[in-house]
C-alpha cells in the first residue's frame, strides 16, 4: 500500500479545516505542526460569536474583506489562547500566506511554511521570509492519492462512456460526456 507524505497528510488537514471556512471569496485552511503532531489548526472566517459573510456577505474596505480573520492568524491565536508555543514549528496552508499572516508567522518562530497553492505571493512577504530564514515550500496535493477508490472509478466510468459509444448516440455528445469525465478526474 502506497502512503500519502507526511506533507501531504498535513496539507490535507488543512484542505479540511478549509471546508469549514464561512468567507465566501476563498476558502483557507492551516495547521501548525511541530515533530510531525499537529498543535493547531484554523480556517477563516470571522470572529466566533460574529456574523459571517456567508450569512451577511462580505465587510469590503479597500478592496479586503475586515470581517475575516486569516485562517494562519486563527491557528497562531489559538496556539496564545491555550499556551501552545509556536516556536520551531511549520505551519500548512492552503494558500500562500498574505503580507500580514507572513509577519505574524515570523514573529511567532514558524521556521517552514507549506502552502498548496500560490495566492498573490507579495514580494516583500517573500524577501522578509527570506530574511528571517523561514523557508518556503509548494505542496502538491495529489487528490488523486487520496481517493482510495480512483482506480475503480475511471474504470468504471471509462466502461459506461465506451458502452454509450456502441449504442450508436451522438459523437458528438459522448465526445462531451468524455471531456467532461476527463475533467473530473484531473
Amino acid at each position: 500500500m502506497d502512503r500519502i507524505s507526511w506533507d501531504q497528510y498535513f496539507m490535507a488537514q488543512s484542505q479540511l479545516l478549509a471546508l469549514r471556512s464561512t468567507c465566501t471569496r476563498l476558502m483557507v485552511g492551516a495547521t501548525i505542526v511541530r515533530d510531525k503532531r499537529i498543535i493547531a489548526g484554523g480556517y477563516n472566517g470571522s470572529v466566533s460569536g460574529s456574523v459571517h459573510c456567508v450569512d451577511d456577505g462580505c465587510y469590503v474596505i479597500d478592496g479586503h474583506c475586515v470581517r475575516t480573520v486569516h485562517a494562519e492568524a486563527n491557528a497562531l491565536l489559538q496556539c496564545a489562547k491555550f499556551g501552545v508555543p509556536t516556536d520551531n514549528a511549520d505551519i500548512y496552508v492552503t494558500h500562500f500566506p498574505c503580507l500580514q499572516c507572513c509577519k505574524q508567522l515570523i514573529q511567532s518562530g514558524i521556521r517552514t511554511v507549506y502552502y498548496a497553492e500560490d495566492y498573490k505571493n507579495h514580494p516583500y512577504a517573500i524577501q522578509l521570509f527570506e530574511e528571517a530564514g523561514v523557508k518556503m515550500k509548494k505542496v502538491e496535493l495529489d487528490y488523486l492519492t487520496l481517493d482510495t477508490k480512483h482506480q475503480e472509478k475511471t474504470e468504471y466510468v471509462q466502461k459506461l462512456l465506451n458502452k454509450l459509444e456502441t449504442l450508436e448516440r451522438d459523437g458528438e455528445e459522448i465526445h462531451g460526456l468524455k471531456k467532461q469525465a476527463a475533467s473530473l478526474f484531473e
